[in-house]
């Protein structure tokens, strides 16, 4: 046999393997979970630095309706200047699609407001989309990016669609 065919051949098995368990990662009405997530980013020179922290709590409705609250915490450090923070408080919808599967992509919307120092505090409102991976019964692996519309009131909401901010968070979550 070619090594390329035994490469192939420990790969497909690989994939079959992780499909067929995780027949058992489809979450149930009722199921909660709790989710850790965190994100950064640095300037090319590593002068400017963002770190963040994200917790969610959601409820499943039902097998694929999820609702839930998410609060992040940013920290800015910069070397030349004063750090800051920031926080986001959201609540969530999301719907899960995928069937009994480990691999369980979702799309929903959100809705909240975002504060800090040298921030303008303000409400936001957006779309979001991500994908759970089950690695266990209960535990998965979230990838998830959010598009937030950013306004002080009702009447801006319009104006501001252009206006938003992109949200990405990669983290560990647990069923239960």
């Amino acid at each position: 046999m070619h090594p390329t065919s035994k490469i192939n051949s420990v790969f497909a098995a690989l994939v079959l393997t992780t499909i067929g368990a995780g027949a058992w990662a489809a979450p149930d009405a009722g199921d909660r979970t709790l989710t850790l997530s965190g994100t950064g980013s640095s300037d090319n020179d590593f002068d400017t630095n963002n770190f963040g922290l994200t917790g969610e709590l959601g409820w499943f409705m039902s097998d694929s309706l999820e609702a839930g609250v998410r609060q992040s915490v940013n920290i800015t450090a910069r070397d030349d200047g004063a750090d800051d923070w920031s926080g986001g408080t959201r609540i969530f919808a999301n719907w899960h699609f995928g069937g009994p599967n480990a691999f369980q992509p979702f799309v929903g919307v959100s809705a909240g407001g975002f504060y800090g120092e040298h921030v303008t505090d303000t409400f936001a409102a957006g779309p979001e989309l991500g994908m759970k991976y089950y690695v266990k019964d209960k535990t998965f692996i979230e990838l998830q990016a959010e598009y937030q519309f950013l306004f002080e009131d009702a009447n801006e909401i319009d104006d501001r669609f252009d206006d938003g901010a992109f949200l990405y968070t990669l983290g560990i979550g647990y069923n239960f």
